[in-house]
């Protein structure tokens, strides 16, 4: 099958795995990867490569499946365990908590509700927004007691922030995979820099509406507080840590890797490397640290180091193990998706897409962002839109026009703001914001959903007008 035809059947096959997984409740991996199968046989992919006269004419399903893996475990599959890593190291020491203490002590007399915003934003780079809410959630209902600002306001705020770095910024897996799947995975401080510019008209976004929903309603946790409901003081929340890190300590995983990814980013300059002279050893060392894997592993030791000083090295072997089995799930979801893409791309369907480019390319960087934010609307997970519809940009980007690094850059923010719309009861994010914050679900559609909805729109808002700006710059 080609043309016309094979682009119907890739998109009712898109449907298909949508509402495999969010109604028949099928694991994503199992939906995507049936799917890729599926689709390569409609497509005429053989079983396996036919071969003529000693030379592959065509390469079959087997092998496509087999790329699909390899790309993915040689790959960002490390950077991705490395981030995890370092998220849950600060997590279990109490490193996740200093960063939202200094951050609450540095906005919180001025704001409260734009501090836990910038709190939530910060924590998420390495920390999953669903652990991050977990682990910040006392401090706002401590804010929300102590300064009387609203609890409805402090949660979609803190939940929104942490929404938003998780489906933008790296060190997080959908970001890291959909920049990998698409080309930029030895530059991540381009699309870390681009990141948190976009991030934010989103944050911006969240904000006033944070503030207009706290003033329309009130949680469950507001009226209780109101009734002097007993909630823990700062001090209490620091003593079941044993005590909080240092500043430093804390914030060094997180920083170490940004810092030696954008040494080795500059130093790959032609006229930086020219003006300080930087040639042989000395310029091979510095464009190895700033690798990405390298770079993590740096910030990886820091964290192992800031577990050894709060003297919690015997839970290294638990929180690895923790980690590697919530990773598993994801890096085999990210495997399945490099293949549907690889089936893609194999297929005829990508003479006929490079034929008629024209019918996407008046959509631009909103076609990403709408093909994300639909199967993140079916199915409930932000990473799952991402790496599927990064998969399915791929064979694309060319023919779009997203050649540059900045533009691909781009594309990836594209599809986390769709991925952040709409957070709803299929995706169990909504379900940790709206019961820690004593939110019934009607509220949560109200308050919460809405949130996602005008973030992901604002974000986009954000990500068209930088395009823009780069465009006419760059002529």
């Amino acid at each position: 099958m080609t043309g016309i035809g094979l682009i119907i059947v890739f998109l009712i096959s898109i449907v298909i795995m949508i509402l495999a997984i969010s109604k028949l409740k099928l694991h994503p991996f199992l939906a995507i990867m049936g799917i890729a199968v599926i689709l390569g046989f409609v497509a005429g992919i053989p079983i396996m490569d036919q071969v003529a006269d000693g030379e592959i004419q065509q390469r079959g399903i087997v092998w496509v499946v087999g790329q699909g893996f390899q790309t993915i475990f040689a790959g960002i599959g490390i950077v991705i365990i490395l981030g995890a890593l370092i998220g849950s190291i600060l997590e279990a020491t109490g490193g996740a908590f200093k960063i939202a203490d200094m951050i609450i002590r540095l906005l919180g007399k001025a704001s409260p509700t734009l501090a836990v915003i910038v709190m939530g934003w910060v924590v998420s780079i390495p920390v999953f927004c669903d652990s991050g809410f977990v682990i910040i959630n006392p401090v706002r209902r401590s804010i929300v007691k102590r300064t009387g600002v609203s609890g409805v306001a402090t949660a979609v705020g803190l939940g929104a922030g942490l929404y938003t770095s998780h489906v933008l910024v790296p060190l997080t897996p959908g970001p890291l995979a959909a920049a990998d799947i698409l080309g930029m995975g030895d530059f991540l401080i381009t699309v870390m820099w681009v990141s948190v510019i976009v991030s934010i008209p989103s944050l911006i976004a969240v904000y006033f509406w944070s503030v207009w929903r706290g003033k329309k309603d009130q949680s469950e946790e507001d009226l209780a507080i109101q009734q002097d409901e007993t909630v823990k003081s700062y001090d209490e929340l620091v003593k079941e840590f044993g005590g909080l890190p240092n500043g430093f300590l804390s914030l060094a995983p997180i920083l170490m890797p940004i810092l030696f990814m954008a040494i080795g980013s500059i130093a790959g300059i032609g006229a930086v490397a020219d003006f300080f002279r930087l040639e042989g050893t000395a310029f091979t060392v510095l464009r190895f640290l700033g690798t990405p894997i390298v770079a993590l592993t740096i910030g990886f030791l820091f964290a192992v180091l800031l577990l050894a000083i709060t003297k919690k090295m015997e839970k290294f072997n638990g929180l690895t193990n923790d980690t590697l089995k919530m990773l598993g799930p994801i890096l085999f979801i990210t495997a399945a998706g490099a293949t549907l893409g690889r089936i893609i791309t194999e297929s005829d369907m990508m003479p006929f897409i490079e034929a008629n480019a024209g019918a996407l390319v008046w959509m631009g960087l909103f076609f990403p962002f709408f093909v994300s934010a639909i199967i993140k609307t079916a199915q409930g997970s932000s990473t799952v839109a991402m790496i599927v519809t990064a998969n399915i940009m791929v064979p694309l980007m060319a023919s779009m026009g997203f050649t540059s690094h900045i533009a691909i850059a781009l594309t990836v923010m594209a599809i986390g703001a769709g991925s952040m719309m709409a957070s709803h009861a299929n995706d169990s994010y909504f379900w940790v914001v709206n019961n820690l914050s004593g939110q019934t679900p009607q509220q949560g559609y109200k308050n919460w959903t809405s949130m996602t909805v005008v973030q992901g729109f604002a974000c986009m808002a954000g990500i068209f007008a930088f395009y823009l700006i780069y465009s006419l710059i760059a002529g």
